[in-house]
């Protein structure tokens, strides 16, 4: 395995890539979440496009326009769907024997893919997207979990003997149990635009499509109420937080991006 650095134009700027080389004809596409840089949190993605590579499929990183060192203006998540495919593009020109090209996001990113109707790629594995408009942050994400959430988390506890015990024993804080309660009885809040707005992306698309839910992540709770719990192309990684840090989440993630490279 051999890491690249490429460049490639997208609407008149220049946008800075990193290729994985590997032998195999279905590649693996990262597109980056937020204003993460190629790198992806605390490199994290870069540690992913590596052991991708030496499981035999070149894996090929970028920084959308006007994120890190790519030139441009930083228009948003909503507005990248000409750097994706133009990411594509250069990814099957550097490795012209690429067959199939699977594109991997968590968050926005996971967004980006949906809105862009899978941007003319072969594949998607769409982990804990992001379907919050910044006008309900307070409501939809703030400290309070959607109410489905709350109802599982209790259920969790009763299960446990020792939480059972603490309730009790006197234990628990009456008054915070009482507003999680009250909380757990609504009903879920209506779907976001951006919600509805993904799943008119995603409806037209009909290739395979993995999405990934790390069900201790807000914003993997905040997308599923909206979403719906029922989708059969849904897979959960229990007890897992957004970027999937503990060793085991990180190998079940891979595990499934890797299951996606090869069906």
């Amino acid at each position: 395995m051999t890491r690249l650095s490429h460049t490639f134009a997208c609407g008149g700027s220049t946008l800075v890539a990193t290729l994985d080389t590997a032998p195999g004809s279905v590649g693996l596409l990262i597109v980056s979440g937020g204003n993460e840089i190629r790198s992806g949190a605390f490199g994290g993605q870069a540690d992913m496009a590596a052991r991708i590579a030496r499981a035999g499929f070149p894996v090929f990183r970028f920084d959308r326009r006007g994120i890190g060192d790519s030139e441009g203006e930083n228009r948003g998540f909503r507005h990248s769907a000409k750097d994706i495919s133009s990411a594509i593009d250069a990814f099957r020109a550097m490795v012209p024997q690429l067959s199939r090209v699977i594109a991997f996001g968590n968050c926005d990113a996971a967004s980006a893919l949906m809105l862009a109707g899978g941007a003319g790629c072969d594949g998607l594995v769409l982990s804990n997207p992001w379907t919050i408009e910044h006008d309900d942050n307070d409501s939809a994400a703030g400290d309070t979990p959607p109410p489905a959430a709350i109802r599982a988390r209790y259920l969790e506890k009763l299960k446990n003997p020792r939480e059972v015990m603490r309730l009790l024993g006197g234990g628990v804080n009456l008054g915070k149990l009482a507003r999680g309660l009250a909380h757990a009885v609504r009903p879920p809040p209506p779907p976001s635009s951006l919600a509805q707005e993904m799943r008119t992306g995603l409806a037209d698309f009909d290739r395979p499509v993995r999405i990934l839910i790390a069900t201790r992540d807000r914003t993997a709770q905040v997308f599923e109420a909206a979403w719906g719990a029922s989708d059969p192309r849904i897979c959960r990684c229990q007890g897992a937080g957004h970027a999937y840090v503990d060793p085991a989440h990180r190998d079940w993630l891979e595990a499934q991006i890797l299951a996606s490279l090869r069906a």
